[in-house]
Parts: structure tokens; sequence; C-alpha cells
């Protein structure tokens, strides 16, 4: 018979295998992501009811980050006569251990982030994951008694397709903070600073260049007052420059609470794939016009409204645990705004003030809608709304900024908000000249295009 076509369905066939022909013990499954974890999930409980008493109970528990805690079954005990089975992210590499884990399948693929200095985009990529990780996922089967490791992969590509170790991440991330913080020590020359694992030079360059159009370096590399300011604020340098505006336009208030939300990444709402519905239009309710920073600064109005509560965050399906997070960042922040002298102060309601707050931070993210969709207004590089923004079925903005570019599929713009394009003169006239933002539907035609008939003969 032929071999599984994806290592999904084989991992879902080992695990059965295992299941059917090895002694008790629990399994665990290594995965990418959480939609691959859910889609293997539910290929295994279909089989298992398909199976039904031919096969003794096999219990399926996902486990990944954005997992709200209430969902977490994975510390529950085994009932007698059952197995367990976790599929899990590599977060159950090291961060956690799992009782009772007696057999590991390992497809030997994890999520890597990195970042590409060219194009200013971050992407996903599922890649080989390296020698030391996976005799990590090995490791974690032999914690509690002598385990068994299922590799989906040949010894040959083991030994000769993977990495030794992970690459650093100072070598594939964005290095802003890095350049802000060693500048505010004193450390000027950084190309021959002596990094344990040194970042590529053009990377280290982007940053400088990105620093010097936020204002927080002068022309020789020292840092400026606003630079110092930012330096203070432990949160990327755009998303400092972000909060140092808003006492320009008088919006601390509502720039902290946006902030903290976007610090807690991606995981706000919560989309459980059997209440899918449900959950998007518990999305849609907090949508407000103008995109998704002021959607953010919503749902925590919200939440601080019902007194914090966790009921609330269940029935409007957002992420039980990022809530206090985002709380504790917002006082955190707040009280680093006595230290860098901004007062704290509210737009009672006027969100254009919020809107240009958060241009003056992240004017290097715009993009404009083009004939053939959008591209960035710099590099020229096509980028896409995903589908969960709130500007997603609206009638396209002309002008758009975004939070982050991730490249997975395509190149979507992360958190994305209306704006207009005149504003990116009156926060950032150093960096768009103004031809760059006119709008062409504002053009007139030119008086006389080509020649009269008259003038054809």
């Amino acid at each position: 018979p032929s071999g599984p076509t994806d290592y999904l369905e084989a991992c879902v066939s080992s695990v059965l295998q295992i299941h059917v022909t090895q002694s008790p013990g629990d399994i665990l499954v290594f995965l990418t992501g959480q939609e691959e974890i859910e889609a293997a999930c539910e290929m295994l409980q279909v089989c298992c009811c398909q199976l039904g008493s031919k096969i003794r109970e096999l219990l399926v528990l996902p486990m990944y980050a954005n997992l709200p805690s209430n969902m977490q079954a994975i510390s529950q005990l085994t009932p007698p006569g059952a197995r367990k089975v976790v599929v899990a992210t590599n977060i159950a590499e090291t961060s956690l251990t799992i009782e009772g884990i007696i057999y590991v399948v390992d497809p030997g693929l994890c999520k890597q982030k990195s970042y590409n200095p060219r194009t200013g985009m971050e992407s996903l990529t599922v890649t080989p994951c390296s020698k030391a990780s996976a005799n990590q996922r090995a490791g974690r089967a032999g914690q509690v008694a002598a385990g068994k490791c299922f590799s989906l992969y040949t010894a040959w590509a083991y030994h000769h397709e993977l990495e030794e170790t992970t690459v650093p991440e100072i070598q594939r991330t964005n290095l802003g903070n890095v350049v802000l913080l060693l500048k505010s020590l004193g450390i000027h020359d950084l190309v021959h600073f002596d990094f344990l694992d040194p970042p590529p030079y053009e990377t280290l360059l982007l940053a400088l260049e990105q620093l010097y159009a936020l204002g927080a370096l002068k022309h020789l590399g020292e840092l400026t007052m606003t630079g110092r300011k930012m330096a203070e604020l432990p949160v990327d340098p755009m998303l400092s420059k972000m909060i140092l505006a808003s006492e320009k336009y008088s919006c601390s208030e509502e720039i902290l609470t946006v902030a903290a939300m976007l610090s807690v990444n991606n995981s706000i709402f919560y989309r459980p794939k059997d209440k899918a519905v449900h959950a998007d239009n518990a999305r849609v309710n907090f949508f407000l016009p103008g995109g998704d920073h002021l959607v953010l600064l919503n749902v925590f109005t919200q939440w601080a409204e019902s007194g914090y509560s966790s009921q609330w965050c269940y029935e409007n399906f957002v992420q039980v645990r990022s809530m206090p997070r985002a709380q504790d960042v917002r006082e955190q922040l707040e009280g680093l705004l006595e230290h860098v002298e901004v007062g704290l102060s509210s737009c009672q309601g006027d969100y254009i003030r919020v809107r240009k707050a958060i241009t003056s931070g992240y004017f290097y993210h715009i993009a404009r809608l083009t004939p053939t969709g959008y591209r960035t207004v710099k590099k020229r590089h096509e980028v896409v709304i995903p589908p969960n923004s709130s500007l997603f079925k609206e009638q396209p903005p002309r002008w758009l900024l975004c939070h982050e570019v991730v490249l997975t599929s395509k190149a979507f713009m992360r958190q994305v908000l209306e704006i207009d394009s005149s504003w990116l003169l009156e926060v950032a006239p150093h960096f768009y000249k103004a031809k760059e933002v006119e709008d062409s539907h504002t053009k007139k035609m030119p008086p006389k295009i080509g020649k009269t008939r008259e003038e054809l003969g």
C-alpha cells in the first residue's frame, strides 16, 4: 500500500498503530501550529468513532499556547483501560512536562519566525527542526519510564538534512530594540560589538535606519532626547514612539491601552471550531469604524467596564489569560510614563487623535490601494488584509497602516488601521514627500492628452 500523503496523516496513522500494537502509556505528538493540531485531533476522533469498540478508548487532547486555560485538560489523569494522546506544539519540548508520556511521535518540523531586513517582513515558515530539538523531543518519551520515540523521517535525513542547533533568535529578528538599548548604554560601535552570535550586518543597518527615521538617533548616531525616552520603555521602538506621540495628541490613556493589547501578541480572541459562528459574531460586536487598533481598545474598555470579569471573557470569546496580562503591561507602562515625563490625558472618544498617534510610531508600515490590491508605499511589496480584520469586508480604504507584516501563505498585515495620507506629512515629513502621498483620485487629468483630430490632419 502507498504511504500517507502528508505528515499530518502520517502522525494520525502512527498514533493509531501505537495505540493498537504497543503496551499501555500515553502518546505525545509534536505538530507546528494551532490549525494543524485541531485538524489532527479531528482526524483522530473521526477514526476512533469509526473503529468504535474494536479499539480501546483514546482520549485526544490538544495543547498550544493560545488554548484557553479552561480547555487545557492535559494534566488530567488517564482513566483505567484508556490511553491519552496529547497533540502539542513545541511548547511541550521544554516548557512543560506531561505526566505519563511513554511514546513520542515526531514529524521533525517546527514553525520558525525569521525577519527579512530587505523586505522588512517577518515570515512564519514550517521548517525542519534542528538535531538539538529532535533529541529534546525524543527525551520526552523517557521521563517517567523507558519509552519510545517514533521519528517520521529517516536516519539519513537526521544526519544530513537537520542543522545541529536552532538558529539563534538574534540572527533572525528585528534588532530595533537591541540597538536602542546598546546606544542608551553608551555602546556606539555596533559593528565591532562582541555579540555571542553576531546578527547579520543588514539587520543592524536597518535597525539604525529605522531609529533615525523615528527621531531616536541624530545623523551621527547619538541618541536624541526622544531616543533616551524611548529607551526607558521596554517595548519595540515603534511602539514607544507611538506612546510618546500620544502626549502631543492628548490621548495617552487610550494609546497605553492599545500598546498593552498589541504587546499580548495575537491572542486576544479565541475561535473554537465547534462555535466558530458565535465567536465571529462576538468579534464583530467589538468592531469600530477605523480599524483593528480601535477594536482592541474597545475590547479592553468593555472588559474594564465589566469589572475585569472572567465570565465576560467566556461570553465574548476573549482569551481569559490575555486580558490580565494586558492590564499588567498597561499598569507598568503607566508607571514608566512618569519617568519620561508624559502626562496622562484622554481623547474623550475623538479617535482621529488616537489614529494620528499610532501613525506617528508606525509610519514605516503604510500600504496604499492600487488597482491590483494593497502595496507598501516605500518598498512596493504586495500585502493583503487578513480575513479576521475589522476592515476585511469593508469598502477598502485607500491608505492603511499595520502593526506588522507576516509572511505565511501570503504577506498578511496584522492589526490594520485606516489612515488619511495627509497625516503622513504631519507626523513624518522627513520620511514622506508630498508626491508619494498625494491621492491619484484627487488629481485632475491634464487638459489635453494626445493630438486633436485637426492636428492629425
